[in-house]
C-alpha cells in the first residue's frame, strides 16, 4: 500500500491509518483505490472483528487532494468516491473513527460513515466544499441531516466553516471528545469491548440502525425478528447465556 498503513493485532482489531502526513491524509486516485480494495477485504475477513480508522501525524484527513493529477474523468472518479462510501457503510462490522487534527471535506464525510468518533480536543471539522466551488459529496449530504438535523446540516453545507472539536460535539457531531494525550486510551477502551462483542449481533444492531431512516415501525419490528431469531440460533447466544446463568464473561467466535 502506497497511501494507507494497516495493522493487526490477535484480537482482531484492524486499525487503518491514512498515510500521506505531507498533505494531511488528503485522499488522492491511488488512495481511494487502496481504501476500497481495503475495506472490501475486511468486510469479508472472518478474522477482523472491528475497525479503526484514523490518519497520520496529527491530522485525520483533509479531504480530496485537489492537487491530484491522475486526469481522470469527474464521472468515474466520484464512482471511486461512491465505491468507498458504499463500502464503508454495509461494513457488518463496528468501525470507530479516531479523529486528531483537521477533518474537512471527504475526510470529515469519511469520519461520519464510521459507526462511532472519538475527537482530540484540537481537532476541527469542516464540509468545505462550498468553499473549493464544490457540493457536499462522499454521503455527506445523507449522513448529516441523519446525524444533526436537516437545519444544523444545511449550516454546515452551505456556510463551509471550521468548527472546534468542542462545536462538533455539541451539535451531535461526534459521541466523545478527550484531551489529545488521552485519545489512543479512549478509542482503545471502545475498540477493545467492540472486538469482544458478539460478532453476528453487532452486525444485525448496525445494519438494523442504518435502515431505521427507510423503514415503517411495522418493519423495523418484522426485521428485528428476524435478526433475534437468527441470534437465537448461534453458538454467541448460547455462549452469552450460559455466560449470564455462571456469572461469567462470555467468549465469543461469531458464530
Amino acid at each position: 500500500m502506497e497511501t494507507i498503513e494497516i495493522l493487526r493485532d490477535d484480537r482482531g482489531l484492524v486499525t487503518l491509518t491514512l498515510n500521506r502526513p505531507h498533505r494531511k491524509n488528503a485522499i488522492d486516485s491511488v488512495m481511494w483505490e487502496e481504501l476500497r480494495t481495503t475495506l472490501r477485504e475486511i468486510s469479508a475477513n472472518p478474522q477482523d472483528r472491528a475497525l479503526v480508522i484514523t490518519g497520520a501525524d496529527g491530522a485525520f484527513c483533509s479531504g480530496q487532494d485537489l492537487g491530484d493529477s491522475s486526469g481522470r474523468p469527474p464521472y468515474f472518479a466520484m464512482k471511486q468516491v461512491a465505491d468507498v462510501a458504499i463500502s464503508l457503510h454495509r461494513m457488518a462490522k463496528p468501525v470507530i473513527a479516531k479523529v486528531d487534527g483537521i477533518a474537512a471535506g471527504a475526510g470529515l464525510n469519511l469520519a461520519l460513515g464510521c459507526d462511532l468518533i472519538v475527537a482530540s480536543d484540537r481537532s476541527r471539522f469542516s464540509e468545505i466544499f462550498v468553499r473549493r466551488g464544490l457540493t457536499i459529496d462522499f454521503g455527506g449530504s445523507w449522513l448529516l441531516p441523519r446525524l444533526i438535523g436537516l437545519h444544523r446540516a444545511k449550516q454546515l453545507a452551505l456556510l463551509g466553516d471550521v468548527i472546534s472539536a468542542a462545536e462538533a460535539a455539541e451539535l451531535g457531531l461526534v459521541n466523545r471528545v478527550v484531551p489529545v494525550d488521552e485519545l489512543d486510551a479512549a478509542v482503545e477502551d471502545w475498540a477493545a469491548r467492540l472486538v469482544a462483542g458478539p460478532p453476528i449481533a453487532l452486525g444485525s444492531a448496525k445494519e438494523l440502525l442504518n435502515q431505521s431512516f427507510d423503514m415503517t415501525f411495522e418493519q423495523a419490528l418484522d426485521a428485528e425478528g428476524l435478526a433475534q431469531a437468527v441470534n437465537f440460533g448461534t453458538a454467541d447466544t448460547r455462549e452469552a447465556i450460559s455466560a449470564f446463568l455462571d456469572k461469567r464473561e462470555p467468549r465469543f467466535e461469531g458464530r
